[in-house]
């Protein structure tokens, strides 16, 4: 692997901003949650869940209207705003006071969500994540990275990468587009695998909690949820990211002497966060 600066215990708490004693809901941001189809609701779930479970004072789902009662079952501590339509996203309609988004988990690729991001990208002001379906609808549409805030952070894995900045024969010619990409439209990159990797610009620098058992339906959808919600308190995109990718990586190393790594699930990425604050704290 490349000369990459590594993400320990020291490096995230320099990038961690804990939460003040006289905090509220309202001190500890709203965050939009917005993605979702029919059948594939369960991401908006464990993603909006996360976000909350990382402090996020507020958290709203942005769905699709098939997705209403499952939403507020599953996860009875977040506000919920549908679309008109039944199946999937056709536009993104909102009055929110935001301090961050996460979109694209389970969105779908239809002509009609194509049409709802452009939309949305064009009006668009709030800090940022982007992941999945929105990611590949990006890379068919690359001159919409210049609708990105600044500092949005991008989250994919290696295809969707591949498919935003094309094939690569090594991993250095991969950071090399990568950084191309993000000096042109200061966007910062989630490289998801392993070891995950965060590029912005110069810097890259590399996780080193995590393990086999994150390989596993739904874990991305989740670490989204958890960089949105930390982004939400308002830590800058980069901390956001840096500390969201540690933390995420962490629950699966401190779960798996009790899961396994074969039981290890996404949920189980969501039950061990307290544990994980607790010990980057501690």
């Amino acid at each position: 692997m490349g000369n990459f600066i590594q993400i320990d215990k020291e490096i995230a708490l320099r990038h961690f901003r804990p939460i003040e004693k006289f905090a509220h809901k309202g001190s500890q941001g709203h965050a939009l949650i917005i993605g979702g189809s029919y059948g594939k609701i369960g991401s908006v779930c464990l993603s909006a869940k996360a976000c909350l479970k990382s402090g996020a004072g507020l958290v709203t789902a942005y769905i699709p209207k098939c997705g209403y009662t499952i939403i507020q079952t599953a996860v009875p501590e977040v506000m919920v705003i549908t679309d008109d339509y039944q199946d999937f996203i056709t536009s993104v309609d909102h009055d929110l006071n935001l301090q961050a988004i996460g979109l694209g988990m389970g969105m779908g690729t239809q002509q009609e969500t194509h049409q709802a991001l452009f939309l949305f990208l064009n009006m668009n002001t709030v800090p940022l994540v982007i992941d999945a379906d929105a990611l590949n609808i990006l890379s068919l549409n690359r001159e919409w990275l210049e609708l990105l805030p600044k500092q949005t952070v991008l989250t994919p894995h290696k295809k969707e990468l591949e498919r935003l900045i094309g094939a690569w024969q090594s991993e250095e010619e991969m950071i090399a587009k990568v950084q191309e990409l993000s000096n042109a439209h200061d966007i910062i990159f989630v490289i998801k695998g392993a070891p995950t990797l965060i590029v912005y610009k110069e810097q890259v620098y590399q996780n080193t909690t995590g393990n086999q058992a994150l390989a596993t339906a739904g874990s991305g959808d989740v670490l989204t949820g958890i960089i949105t919600g930390l982004l939400a308190q308002y830590h800058a995109p980069f901390d956001a990211a840096l500390v969201g990718v540690y933390l995420h990586g962490l629950t699966a190393n401190q779960a798996v002497e009790e899961t396994g790594f074969n039981s290890f699930i996404a949920s189980d990425i969501i039950k061990g966060l307290g544990k994980a604050f607790l010990s980057l704290q501690a």
